[in-house]
């Protein structure tokens, strides 16, 4: 079953909402904040099984959520540390854009630039390493991941 919550819903009925549901249905929120509030609920009530998915202004899903337990995440899947890591460093990049700094990837750097330049032959002028502690490799589609033994 789908459920789309209305832009007005408050926190109690996003909970009666998450608690009403079954397994494998589908809570379809209209904003960030609600979407937010329903993915602080999920952990809270300990929902598992429960699709939670934020719509953009032309209905699409922008972004989901499943709740889990530990043990349901499957091998290859991020763990909540990790997750909190990616999160941390999405907030980088968005500061990146806030102060003017692009990024791009060269071979197997990822190299910044300041995003006031025109073209990147300028902006290779300005071009800063940076430095990604070997967890960045540019995208080589005959290349092989490289395993935590490399």
């Amino acid at each position: 079953m789908d459920t789309d919550l209305p832009l007005d819903t408050d926190r109690e009925s996003i909970r009666l909402a998450l608690l009403s549901c079954s397994v494998g249905d589908v809570v379809r929120c209209p904003s960030e904040v609600i979407f937010s509030q329903a993915k602080i609920l999920l952990v809270k009530e300990k929902i598992t099984g429960i699709t939670i998915q934020l719509l953009d202004s032309d209905g699409y899903v922008a972004r989901q959520i499943v709740g889990k337990k530990r043990s349901e995440v499957e091998q290859g899947e991020f763990n909540d540390r990790q997750l909190s890591i990616i999160k941390a460093l999405e907030k980088v990049f968005k500061h990146c854009e806030q102060e003017g700094i692009k990024l791009v990837g060269y071979s197997d750097e990822l190299v910044a630039y300041p995003a006031k330049c025109k073209d990147l032959v300028q902006a290779s002028v300005f071009a800063l390493d940076i430095d990604t502690a070997d967890t960045y490799s540019g995208a080589d589609p005959g290349a092989e991941l490289l395993g935590p033994e490399s």
